[in-house]
């Protein structure tokens, strides 16, 4: 469990703007990320959630501003930030012909240490014991997501974003990943999360893709687009 200062700036987001297909998804978005942050981005379909998220695990670098990693420019720190970061993407990216174990034992790296007693355990916490050595292809939506979630237990990564991580998941293992992503926080790390659960944890911050939204005076300006 990460364990670092509160209230440390990892991320700043600095004057972003992103178009796709033409279209401004956000412009003018700024923001600082703290250790102890839960950042919720919300928005409706088509605001930019997606786009963001890309930006934010370095999937793509069509934008223009800047996004600072401990107040360096991602495009000089980048290699730095992504041994910083997990990022979990709305699939749940199983390998399904793999064990529950075999997968986490694939997605953690045996370099970092992890035993067998580690993974089993990474897949307690989860809801998955007695499942360890079950194909993939034989379990629920529900359990292969939480195959995926089970990385967060075996994490040193400071920054968690994850999308929409909540999908098929039963009540019992919201409130698991709910304490989870509070311990995260209160330890020093940073979750940015999408989703459309409404989340029972303290203090989130939102992120409202809605207050970035561009007006005509964007289309009339706009150039110079960073592709870093």
């Amino acid at each position: 469990m990460t364990s670092s200062p509160v209230n440390t700036t990892l991320l700043e987001l600095k004057q972003l703007t992103c178009e796709r297909d033409q279209r401004c998804l956000f412009t003018g978005l700024q923001m600082s990320l703290e250790g102890g942050d839960i950042v919720q981005i919300v928005g409706p379909n088509g605001s930019g959630k997606t786009s963001l998220i890309r930006l934010l695990t370095t999937m793509s670098s069509d934008y223009q501003g800047d996004i600072l990693w401990q107040g360096q420019s991602l495009v000089d720190s980048r290699l730095d930030y992504l041994n910083h970061l997990l990022y979990l993407g709305h699939l749940p990216a199983v390998k399904k012909a793999l064990s529950a174990r075999e997968n986490l034992a694939w997605f953690s790296g045996m370099s970092q240490g992890h035993t067998q007693l580690d993974l089993d355990k990474a897949l307690a916490e989860v809801g998955l014991e007695g499942f360890e050595n079950v194909p993939c292809y034989s379990l629920s939506a529900g359990q292969l997501r939480r195959v995926a979630l089970a990385r967060l237990h075996l994490t040193p990564a400071r920054v968690w974003v994850l999308d929409e991580p909540f999908t098929a998941i039963d009540v019992q293992g919201v409130k698991r990943l709910e304490r989870l992503l509070a311990e995260h926080a209160a330890g020093g790390g940073l979750v940015v999360i999408t989703t459309h659960q409404t989340l029972n944890i303290p203090g989130i911050k939102p992120l409202n893709l809605l207050d970035f939204q561009a007006d005509e005076q964007y289309y009339e300006n706009a150039e110079g687009w960073h592709n870093g």
